[in-house]
């Protein structure tokens, strides 16, 4: 009789909707598929010192975010991790700078299901905070 190992992770994604997900939003991508570290990629292109945080459309294929923090002792970077945690309803844990963490230019593991990637892009396409999908 088979068995089957549990990962102590989250359950396996669709990976079929996470693919069709980062094929319809320039700003994602699936890294590691079909492994346990398996992840969705987040581009953003961050403006810190802003009145508020807020995304302001796209930048070169990334999400544009302007920050309401400081670009200094890694607090603009916390917060980031703090607002995408809040906006995408996941814990801040699940995510992790990977590349930028002194440059404008940022890339970060969101350590979710795809579908909940993909309805919070939706709902801030509906609200106006993206004009439209920027083409890859």
């Amino acid at each position: 009789m088979a068995t089957s190992k549990s990962n102590s992770r989250q359950p396996a994604r669709d990976a079929g909707l996470a693919l069709a997900l980062t094929l319809d939003w320039p700003c994602l991508r699936l890294a590691d598929a079909g492994k346990p570290s398996e992840h969705i990629v987040l581009d953003v292109s961050v403006s810190p010192n802003a009145k508020k945080t807020e995304v302001v459309g796209w930048h070169d294929g990334a999400l544009r975010v302007r920050l309401n923090a400081p670009p200094v002792d890694g607090a603009a970077n916390e917060a980031l991790r703090r607002w995408l945690s809040d906006e995408i309803g996941i814990p801040m844990a699940n995510v992790t700078l990977l590349r930028g963490a002194t440059g404008r230019r940022k890339q970060l593991s969101l350590d979710a299901n795809a579908a909940t990637i993909a309805a919070w892009l939706k709902g801030l396409q509906d609200k106006g905070a993206l004009a439209g999908k920027q083409a890859g």
